[in-house]
């Protein structure tokens, strides 16, 4: 085959760098979550999910599986179309009038998924404001970067919660330039918190949009779960906020809430959205269900034991002389700092222990930083995690690794 040594040799770097990625092919089984079986060469074994998204295990919960086996016997498998020719059905009206009331704006899109709400978003921001300069932090999340890219406008890369540099490059761009700041609440990779309200005090300042990814803390944070910004009592201050619900939500797909113009105007524009089959009903469903859910009492509840098991987690590395980073939020990262250990103590743990944490390496995260990253949840009990200390205890001195000062 034609070029075919080009590709081989892609892989072949790829693998000498310790980075190559392996998926591990899970049966999930419900009720038993974080219980899984992987399916091997060699055969099956039982594992422990510490990795998994799913953070408040919505995915199996009873309600939400209902709400989907009712719509899929009700409504067929999949939508039949894009939103505008036969593909818009109630649950897809339902769940974007939910949405927008979680984050008490006036309207909301769904998206297949967060990247595509974000890529779509930022790239049609430009089409939109002439002249544009989006400001963005160095660590957000790369459909951000990718959506900014193909928006083609002038962007510039603040250092990562650096409000004085922000400040720096607004006081150094035309003050007359449309700006919007595209920042992230959770970074999922060191679980620390984005400066909202300081952000959104420059934003004021410089007459600049807001636009804030909340993925990983939408049904995580808030009276109702709607994210960080909603714990802070500032969401009227974000111009946009892009969710997801293949995370906390336990289900699939994406959105941005904000007023209803400028969600008309991106649902209008955005190539993203308007030539791609739009969600599967019974995933709205889905998701909708979880949404209402985790926004009452319930949901309270289950978010108190998720940052209970989160903190306790923590509390057993640090116990155990293990270089958890500092994390503030319901992320467990654990500093390897080297790429092919990082991937010998995820293999090993898998293969010997039954213990499935993913590693993370570059470029998700910059080289020399390279980590396990594990999510605790309200399911994972303090037998599980004793058992897990032990068994990264072990591996991490055959490897060699060293333990926190």
């Amino acid at each position: 085959m034609r070029h075919l040594k080009a590709f081989e040799d892609a892989l072949n770097s790829i693998r000498d760098e310790g980075r190559y990625r392996v998926f591990v092919d899970l049966q999930r089984h419900r009720g038993a979550f974080p219980k899984a079986t992987a399916r091997f060469e060699d055969g099956e074994r039982e594992i422990t999910v510490w990795c998994s998204n799913d953070y408040l295990g919505m995915g199996q919960d009873d309600d939400v599986l209902e709400a989907m086996h009712s719509a899929i016997d009700n409504f067929g498998a999949g939508s039949g179309g894009t939103r505008n020719i036969s593909g818009t059905t109630r649950y897809h009206v339902d769940l974007e009038r939910e949405l927008a009331d979680l984050h008490g704006k006036t309207g909301a899109l769904l998206f297949t998924s967060g990247y595509v709400a974000n890529d779509a978003t930022l790239s049609t921001l430009g089409k939109i404001l002439p002249g544009l300069i989006i400001y963005s932090d160095a660590l957000n999340h790369a459909s951000m970067i990718e959506g900014i890219r193909r928006s083609g406008v002038d962007r510039r890369i603040f250092r990562h919660n650096d409000i004085g540099h922000l400040r720096a490059l607004l006081e150094n761009d035309d003050p007359d330039r449309p700006k919007l700041i595209a920042f992230e609440s959770v970074y999922s990779m060191d679980g620390d918190v984005g400066p909202i309200k300081e952000i959104c005090d420059l934003a004021d300042e410089f007459d600049a949009l807001t636009y804030l990814d909340e993925v990983h803390a939408v049904g995580m944070y808030g009276a109702e779960g709607a994210g960080v910004a909603q714990r802070e009592g500032i969401m009227d201050r974000v111009d946009i906020i892009e969710g997801t619900l293949g995370k906390a939500y336990g289900v699939m797909g994406g959105y941005i809430a904000a007023h209803a113009t400028i969600v008309d105007a991106i649902r209008s524009m955005a190539s993203g959205f308007i030539f791609t089959t739009s969600t599967c009903p019974v995933m709205a469903a889905g998701a909708l269900r979880s949404v209402s859910k985790l926004r009452s009492e319930e949901g309270v509840k289950l978010r108190e034991k998720h940052q209970a098991s989160a903190q306790l987690l923590k509390d057993k590395f640090r116990d155990a002389g293990l270089p958890v980073m500092d994390s503030v939020t319901h992320i467990v990262p654990l500093l390897v700092g080297d790429p092919e250990k990082c991937k010998a103590l995820s293999d090993t743990l898998l293969f010997d222990f039954g213990i499935y944490v993913q590693p993370i390496n570059y470029p998700t995260v910059p080289r020399g930083t390279e980590r396990l990253r594990f999510t605790p949840g309200p399911v994972h009990d303090e037998a599980m995690m004793d058992e897990l200390v032990a068994a990264i205890l072990a591996v991490w001195k055959q490897l060699g690794l060293e333990e926190a000062a």
